[in-house]
């Protein structure tokens, strides 16, 4: 018989699997995506970062590095990339998320616009030292606005749709309640 907690942790792996599959759908979708359009956030970036800050357990190292390097493949990003800077940035959060555990939103909500800050900027350099085009400074900025405004509203949805919460110090991963 599985136990709970192994249970419980694959079932939040397929959740986000299925995420990942749907905003990817709907990314690739043919709709008119005018050059006069603002860009949109990185929904499925910003679930994940809102997923790792609260449990960590719940989006591995390996998934993630998959379901973004598919993501990069069908979207004709630069192959890895973004999935480098994604994996790096998860990392940092994750190793941060005991200290988190017990901050505001505040205090997460900037530590992982941070975080965003810094990938942006991690890649824009890789891509500037390979001579890789890229999108115009402007762009990369709008896109970035919208996905650190979205963080609030995706936390949001983690814990209140999907009832992913940080756990507190003390309390006991399987049930939930304090030892």
């Amino acid at each position: 018989m599985i136990d709970r907690l192994t249970l419980s942790r694959w079932f939040y792996r397929l959740v986000l699997v299925a995420l990942a599959v749907a905003i990817l759908f709907a990314r690739l979708l043919p709709l008119d995506l005018g050059a006069g359009r603002l860009p949109g956030p990185d929904l499925l970036l910003v679930l994940t970062f809102a997923w790792v800050v609260r449990r960590p357990d719940y989006a591995p190292l390996w998934l993630i590095g998959l379901l973004f390097f598919l993501t990069d493949m069908m979207l004709l990003n630069t192959p890895g990339l973004w999935t480098l800077m994604v994996v790096i940035g998860t990392e940092f959060l994750r190793g941060r998320e005991g200290s988190l555990r017990e901050q505001s939103f505040l205090v997460e909500f900037g530590m992982v616009a941070g975080t965003f800050v810094l990938m942006m900027l991690g890649q824009r350099l890789l891509m500037s030292v390979f001579l890789v085009d890229q999108v115009s400074l402007g762009r990369a900025i709008l896109y970035l606005l919208a996905t650190i405004a979205a963080y609030p509203l995706a936390a949001a949805v983690t814990v209140y749709v999907f009832g992913i919460k940080k756990l507190q110090p003390g309390e006991d991963e399987i049930s939930g309640h304090y030892a």
